[in-house]
């Protein structure tokens, strides 16, 4: 008989770039990347895109809403190198030229079911105010080559930053077959199972000491009459 042992597990993930909080700016869009591990394989849909063009609301809340779509589907051996949500909010200066607005990066959610994540937006930073001027003048603001580094860490505690707001996703993830390659990503399950091992581990360890000592327990709880 073949074997049919799955030795991988599949990952949907499905949502939306629902909105963008930067009050100081107006008509941004967004490129996005998903970056993950070398054990991971994109079987459907696509790594990378941009949005719209959305701009500010003009009620109170200042969000700029895109309700883009997100759909990708990914099969691993591993969790090792999880994919991640990495963004570049991107807009125009007073000159019409194409600044960036703001970075942020994300894992995917581990555990199936709806998601709502708040990604705080960050911007680089010049080191210093002269460099800030020039910068400035040419339309030349700090910012990545690649945008897929901060999805890394390495070399990102050099970078200057400063906070720009944030990004609103939702997502709605389904996995399959990660049970049967050994991995538990629902909370509930996994504190069931811990809890279990811990209810049989204090009843072997009590057995043991009952043998070991000669006494019960039980009897031992019986309360004794005070002498005056």
């Amino acid at each position: 008989m073949a074997n049919t042992t799955n030795t991988f597990f599949l990952l949907m993930a499905n949502g939306s770039i629902e909105s963008a909080e930067i009050p100081e700016y107006d008509q941004i869009f967004i490129k996005y990347f998903f970056v993950h591990g070398q054990d991971w394989d994109k079987i459907a849909g696509l790594e990378e895109g941009s949005t719209q063009i959305g701009h500010k609301s003009i009620d109170d809340r200042q969000t700029i809403s895109f309700n883009f779509p997100l759909d990708i589907t990914f099969k691993s051996t591993c969790p090792f190198g999880w994919p991640q949500l990495v963004v570049s909010c991107y807009g125009s200066d007073f000159l019409g030229r194409e600044v960036i607005r703001g970075y942020g990066v994300t894992h995917l959610p581990i555990s199936p079911g709806q998601h709502k994540i708040k990604i705080p937006l960050f911007v680089p930073e010049s080191t210093s105010l002269l460099q800030k001027f020039f910068a400035w003048v040419q339309g030349r603001r700090p910012e990545y080559i690649d945008p897929r580094v901060l999805a890394h860490g390495e070399g990102r505690e050099v970078t200057r930053v400063r906070s720009q707001g944030f990004l609103n996703l939702s997502f709605n993830i389904v996995t399959k077959d990660i049970k049967k390659v050994g991995y538990l990503t629902q909370k509930n399950e996994s504190n069931t199972n811990i809890g279990n091992q811990m209810i049989e581990l204090n009843n072997t360890t009590l057995g043991n000491l009952t043998q070991t000592l000669g006494f019960n327990p039980e009897q031992s709880m019986i309360s004794q009459t005070p002498r005056f």
